[in-house]
């Protein structure tokens, strides 16, 4: 899978992602779902488990930035 067809998927976070941390997201793709570790796209704050994220790079093979899919 390409850099650009990982762009706009969501995901749920199953790891905290943080500053310092790696975090885990699982994210429906080639037919299945798929962990990838993760980093804040905005590089501060927390995003806690259980919060649907939106991937807005990816970085092969298995590494993305997300970003809070809905404000809360």
């Amino acid at each position: 899978m390409d850099d650009a067809s990982m762009v706009g998927l969501m995901g749920r976070v199953t790891g905290t992602i943080g500053p310092g941390l790696v975090g885990e997201v699982i994210v429906r793709v080639r037919g299945g779902a798929e962990h990838f570790l993760a980093h804040p796209a905005d590089g501060s704050g927390h995003i806690e488990c259980g919060t649907v994220v939106m991937v807005v790079e990816h970085l092969p093979p298995r590494t993305v930035y997300v970003t809070r899919a809905y404000d809360s």
